[in-house]
């Protein structure tokens, strides 16, 4: 397998970055004790985001319930009648995902399926122009259910040309294992180098009025309009990406692309997967900082291996613990390389090397 690896060492001041089902901090047991933890998914969507407004040509995918209407609209395009190509769009999309009844029957402006679907524009694009051929090959929308369904092998004709983030975080179909895709880009859960535990923050909110509201007592038109708490944390993460370019530039992924636009897509999912922080709580906890280390690795054979271990005896130092991780982590990585025969045809490192300096070499092993 050939890979990029990143390894990444962070640290984030008081914050709520990735919310359990009670609005808390998440957390895990890792070596003993009780680690900060934020979710793969929750990062995924973060580098996707960032990595759509860095190149928004190449990473054109959406994800939505909302699906029927582009479709429709792609199909008018193609030379469909509206009200045929709404309702050949509605019959597809409950092919592929159900559609969403008991939503139109509260309000026929909604058409959604039930299923989150992720779609790129030249995908819904091909999806449109077959249900249009299809149309004018069909006396109505009755006789075309047979064949509704053929639609979705055109998605294969649109070959993930403005769809990386589709080739590299994957898309499961359920309906239609033939729009599956494995995603090319791996990720761990964030996890603290250390013991981290959460804190409680009491808050208090001022009503600017209060003294003139008859129904507050006197005595009490001092006192804050409302009172909580929110739970928050503090840590230094440890965070893998691996991206398996053999698969990213397959014929099912990314092969068409040019070399140039290839280069385009790593670039940007490299920059996206350092620099991108999760927005959760961005206004009242504003936590956004940089990456104190990157470790990047370009292999030509092996497999994808974290370097979490490193912290699995929890790190412990008075004097800050940004580089007490950074002496473990690279303490680790060559006892594994010593041990295992492990040879990286690169190894760079931020800071050591600026951002531009450190994508650009990577970039040379795509």
């Amino acid at each position: 397998m050939k890979l990029i690896e990143l390894h990444i060492l962070q640290s984030f001041p008081v914050s709520c970055l990735n919310r359990d089902d009670v609005g808390a901090p998440k957390q895990a047991i890792f070596g003993g004790v009780t680690r900060a933890r934020i979710s793969s998914q929750c990062l995924k969507r973060a580098i996707r985001l960032h990595a759509k407004e860095l190149c928004p040509e190449l990473f054109a995918g959406e994800r939505s319930k909302l699906i029927v209407r582009p479709i429709a609209d792609a199909a008018a395009r193609h030379g469909a009648a509206a009200d045929k190509a709404l309702e050949a769009s509605k019959k597809f999309c409950d092919e592929l995902a159900t559609f969403d009844e008991s939503a139109f029957k509260k309000n026929e402006n909604i058409l959604k399926v039930k299923t989150l679907m992720f779609l790129s524009p030249s995908e819904r694009e091909e999806i449109g122009k077959e249900l249009s051929t299809l149309l004018a090959q069909s006396k109505d929308v009755k006789a075309l259910e047979k064949k509704i369904k053929s639609a979705a092998s055109k998605v294969q004709e649109a070959k993930l040309k403005d769809a990386a983030d589709i080739a590299l975080f994957g898309r499961m179909v359920a309906t239609d294992h033939s729009l599956t895709v494995e995603g090319a880009a791996m990720f761990s859960h964030a996890l603290s180098t250390h013991r981290a535990d959460n804190d409680i923050d009491f808050y208090t909110a001022v009503d600017d009025r209060q003294r003139e509201d008859p129904t507050v007592e006197e005595e009490d038109r001092a006192g804050s309009g409302m009172m909580g708490t929110l739970e928050f944390t503090s840590a230094v993460y440890y965070r893998y990406v691996g991206l398996n370019l053999g698969l990213l530039l397959d014929d099912s992924h990314l092969a068409t692309l040019s070399t140039k636009d290839r280069q385009a897509v790593v670039d940007s999912f490299l920059r996206a997967a350092i620099l991108a922080v999760p927005g959760a709580r961005k206004n009242s906890m504003n936590a956004y900082t940089l990456p104190g280390y990157v470790l990047g690795l370009a292999k030509d054979k092996g497999q994808p291996l974290q370097l979490v271990n490193a912290f699995e005896k929890p790190v412990s130092c008075k004097n800050g613990l940004m580089e007490a991780s950074i002496a473990a982590l690279k303490e680790h990585h060559e006892q594994l390389k010593k041990t295992w025969s492990i040879k990286p045809a690169l190894e760079i490192a931020i800071p050591d090397s600026p951002l531009d300096g450190f994508c650009k070499e990577i970039l040379s092993h795509v």
